[in-house]
């Protein structure tokens, strides 16, 4: 980087000027100028040089107000198409059987720039909608169909696997399932097989409960002694065919339902008290009398004998009144019913009041559905299309009359309502947000803080989690990951979903109890169930329930971010860690400054093999690969922070020596000269300067909440966020309040000339 020619008081002049000073800026706040080696700057130097650049920037950025122009069609993505369909309908749908998974950008699957619409994503979007619009409103003429739920053919089944099935059961699954209409459904319950394909486990007779709504439906005999005419045993029948005709047909009332297939637990055992071990745990070797059946697999058919589309929360929500059954097709109650609900509907679902047009455009599509059937299937079709909109799909925003090139304009209230709801709801918004913005209050002083400060405290809120927490914290890619099962044989799908969801919580509980975001790197606190306290070595947890536990002592190297076991495996590979990898996640997503793409043709690290020489630790072989000059400049600033992470293993176990058996050496130098010797000592390091933390936090939520990449201009509105929330403490809502009220959120570049 050069500095030639440029003038500080210059700043703001020139785009490709205002741009590098920026990169000053950051250089100089994360203490990455001057290089390692070379003499550095005083404190008060650093901070006097950075303050008088930010100044100048600040006051150019003031004079020229630039919010960035995101593209003027904004897809929704398959969670906030999800989302919408929820608070629009009352309505849960599986998005993942609906549609495909989207394209990520800048680290989020929200980004406009990469979510494309193909032909067949449009297919998929017609397929979905013909799907959604039957099942809220009801289809008595719905063929039967089967649905199936998968058990992960990794999860141990010998304990109570879900809050969602009963006390006193082990395995089996519990799902959450809509039935579209009344009438009767067949359960059918698949045991879970070995490699090649035999049952294992059914010695001695057990029994599987089927409930919904945790009432017992049925309860099914598997296993136990068979016999043939003359009474001798026939084990090859039962190991290879015990599962047949372990099936119940059931009447239920249309709508969502929970649906649950465990065994009873032969142990008798309580929740919260300790149960024995089987000495074998592996299910494809194990014998008949070492290991428990499981359940592999739930297949759910129907309707058969429908009786009637139900009393559904959709059907309650869609149908705010009801013509007579005397009154004529389509005469006018019949067509004033439809112009109310489907008014209702379009403004919900378009985020805007409807025009003439809008409305009758839907009402050709109800009298297109009505005719020859009744009103119900009419409203079904207008929904469809409804469903089908671009006006839905899209988050459109459009440039006022008259909008003048590379000219700066607020985003209209509506537009401003979406923003915020998509920003923390992933959905809609609500009719509170749309009132506000009907009467052109929703900037009013003191009212949009009112409604973030609502809408955190709302359940949706949850979105942030899940969408916001789960792509920025990779918690998401539990799901993906895969490590060697030879070096870590204790790694299941218990713990990888124990370690999900303990991510899910701490972030949960840190953004609903209104913490400073400083205390994600520092909270004394995270979530367990016995399977997770287990493999953190934390006393007297048992159960499958999640609860609060304090780190203290020997647990202290656990607090915040850096303990978690999701992302210390998420960061390693398969079969041991990766300083380099968990460095560059740090620097990426802590730190804010990702280091530059690895240059072409340099060797992978050398790995350790059987023969010849003993085993090195990977920082022994780190150092023979930074030898090279080219790798040397990046790995001196990624490897001190990995390594300061290597007491955890490639499962997020606490350990003191490596896979190659020599003692864990978890000191190093930082880029600007901090000494660290473990994780504790890397989170204060990391939290030395507060604001760059809080500057990272920030940047990745405005990337999410405006569905765009932060550029050089940007800069302005983020440090102001910053500066705001120190006043009170750098708490989430300050946060998230601040972005609300920042220019890149509520305005909008006009086009480039």
């Amino acid at each position: 980087m050069s500095l030639e020619g440029l003038q500080v008081t210059a700043a703001g002049g020139n785009p490709d000027e205002v741009e590098l000073w920026e990169k000053v800026v950051r250089k100089l706040r994360t203490r990455a100028m001057p290089p390692p080696g070379r003499p550095r700057p005083s404190e008060s130097e650093y901070e006097n040089l950075a303050g008088r650049l930010e100044s100048a920037l600040d006051a150019a950025a003031v004079a020229d107000v630039n919010p960035g122009r995101r593209p003027a069609v904004h897809r929704l993505n398959r969670a906030e198409y999800a989302n919408a369909i929820r608070d629009l309908l009352s309505l849960e749908i599986d998005a993942h059987a609906l549609l495909p998974a989207d394209d990520s950008g800048y680290g989020f699957d929200n980004i406009a720039d990469v979510l494309s619409v193909s032909p067949m994503l449009t297919e998929r979007y017609l397929s979905a909608a013909r799907k959604v619009s039957r099942l809220a409103v009801g289809d008595p003429g719905l063929a039967p169909a089967t649905e199936i739920f998968k058990v992960d053919k990794y999860l141990k089944q010998d304990v109570r696997v879900s809050d969602d099935l009963p006390f006193g059961s082990r395995g089996g699954v519990a799902v959450r399932y809509t039935f579209p209409v009344d009438g009767d459904y067949v359960v059918k319950a698949y045991l879970s097989r070995t490699y090649d394909g035999r049952l294992r486990g059914l010695a001695n007779r057990h029994e599987l409960e089927i409930r919904l709504d945790g009432a017992l439906v049925e309860t099914l005999d598997v296993g136990g002694p068979v016999v043939d005419a003359d009474g001798n045993p026939q084990r090859r029948d039962y190991r290879n065919s015990s599962d047949d005709g372990q099936e119940v047909r059931f009447s239920v009332l249309a709508g969502p339902h929970s649906l649950a297939v465990s065994f009873v637990d032969q142990a008798a055992v309580l929740e919260g008290m300790r149960r024995p071990h089987y000495a074998v745990t592996s299910y494809e070797y194990a014998g008949d009398q070492t290991v428990e059946p499981g359940v592999g697999r739930v297949e759910l058919r129907g309707p058969y004998g429908v009786t009637g589309r139900g009393d559904t929360p959709s059907r309650r929500t869609i149908f705010s009144c009801r013509p007579s059954d005397d009154a004529p097709a389509s005469g006018d109650a019949e067509v004033a019913c439809a112009r109310d609900i489907l008014s209702t509907l379009g403004r919900r679902a378009f985020r805007r009041p409807l025009v003439e047009t809008d409305l009758e455009m839907l009402l050709e599509f109800f009298h297109m559905g009505r005719e020859g059937r009744d009103f119900d299937a009419g409203i079904e079709m207008a929904l469809r299309r409804v469903l089908v909109s671009p006006d839905f799909l899209f988050r459109r925003e459009r440039d006022p009359d008259g909008a003048s090139a590379d000219v700066s304009y607020p985003i209209s209230e509506f537009e401003l309502a979406s923003r915020l709801s998509f920003f923390l709801w992933s959905s809609i918004p609500d009719d509170a947000l749309l009132a506000l913005a009907e009467r052109g209050e929703l900037r009013r002083p003191g009212v949009l803080e009112a409604q973030v400060e609502r809408m955190l405290a709302d359940p949706r809120a949850r979105a942030l989690v899940d969408n916001f927490g789960g792509q920025w914290l990779y918690s998401r890619n539990m799901a993906l990951v895969a490590p060697d099962p030879y070096a870590f044989s204790d790694f299941d799908a218990n713990l990888r979903g124990a370690m999900a969801r303990e991510m899910e919580l701490f972030l949960d509980s840190q953004m609903r109890e209104d913490h400073s975001v400083l205390e994600l790197m520092t909270s004394d606190e995270t979530f367990v169930n016995q399977r997770l306290a287990e493999h953190y070595g934390i006393a007297n947890v048992y159960g499958n329930h999640f609860r609060r536990v304090a780190l203290s002592g020997d647990l202290a190297p656990r607090r915040g971010l850096l303990g978690k076991g999701s992302l210390l495996t998420v960061t390693s590979y398969a079969h041991r860690t990766s300083p380099v990898v968990r460095g560059k996640w740090l620097l990426e997503n802590i730190l804010g400054t990702p280091p530059p793409p690895p240059p072409p043709d340099v060797p992978a690290l050398a790995e350790n093999d059987d023969g010849g020489e003993a085993p090195r630790s990977v920082r022994e072989r780190m150092e023979v690969h930074r030898a090279n000059p080219v790798c040397a400049s990046c790995h001196r600033v990624m490897d001190p922070l990995g390594f300061a992470l290597e007491n955890f293993d490639a499962i997020g176990r606490w350990r003191v020596t490596t896979e190659a058996g020599t003692p864990v050496d978890a000191a190093g130098l930082l880029a600007d000269g901090t000494a660290v010797t473990g994780p504790g000592s890397l989170a204060a390091a990391l939290l030395k300067r507060p604001e760059n933390f809080v500057t990272t936090v920030t940047e990745k939520l405005l990337t999410y909440g405006l569905g765009r990449g932060v550029e050089y201009y940007d800069a302005p509105a983020i440090r102001r966020i910053v500066r705001e929330s120190a006043n009170d403490d750098y708490r989430w809502s300050a946060l998230i309040a601040g972005i609300a009220r920042s220019v890149p959120f509520q305005m909008r570049r006009g086009p480039a000339s």
